[in-house]
């Protein structure tokens, strides 16, 4: 079954309306940079009123393994994201589930993902400005079939698109946060529980 991770998770409010709508995981960004970063006291708030079947992901970008374990630890995360330019070094010492960003660009070598061991790939579009978060989608056909079925989906996903998704590209999982807003950091009720239903729909199909 198809999973969904909404990222840019900023306040309760959002994060119990992703929970309730069926949402598997949530996101929250630890990157000062970011427009949807949080702080950590604001996300240990949020998870304590959140349902222990929620998983909880950190994503961070280019931080020392040390960080890392320490709000992860000190927060009970489900996993970590990073969302950077880490290496195996980096990924060999962090001690909890990592899911990795790879940014792909239309000459992007998939052969890239094996270099990286005891990962979840997750695969988003590149761009020079941004790590994340553009809403911009790259060319989900050039995946190659034989990896689909490990990796989770990110850039321009929506509600638009989630039934090719779905059906022709069957992912393991996929990534929002964009297109569930009307601004970055808070989520849309319209766009969050439309969305929702359509995935809701073709996973009880």
């Amino acid at each position: 079954m198809l999973k969904v991770k909404v990222c840019g998770i900023t306040n309760l409010q959002d994060a119990l309306l992703c929970e309730v709508s069926g949402a598997d995981m949530l996101g929250f960004v630890f990157y000062g940079e970011s427009a949807r970063a949080v702080s950590v006291d604001a996300v240990r708030s949020i998870i304590k009123k959140l349902s222990p079947f929620t998983a909880r992901v950190g994503v961070f970008v280019n931080e020392p393994a040390e960080k890392i374990n320490t709000i992860a630890g000190e927060l009970g995360l489900t996993a970590v994201q990073l969302h950077g330019d880490e290496q195996q070094e980096i990924i060999s010492e962090i001690k909890f589930p990592v899911i990795k960003s790879f940014r792909i660009s239309d000459n992007f070598d998939f052969e890239e993902l094996n270099k990286f061991s005891g990962i979840w790939p997750l695969l988003d579009t590149y761009t020079k400005k941004s790590y994340g978060g553009t809403g911009k989608s790259f060319n989900w056909d050039a995946i190659p079939e034989s990896i689909r079925d490990g990796i989770l989906l990110a850039g321009g996903v929506s509600a638009t698109n989630i039934e090719y998704i779905y059906k022709h590209i069957m992912p393991l999982g996929v990534d929002l946060s964009s297109s569930l807003e009307n601004s970055p950091g808070k989520k849309d009720y319209n766009k969050v529980t439309g969305f929702f239903r359509i995935i809701n729909e073709l996973r009880n199909k």
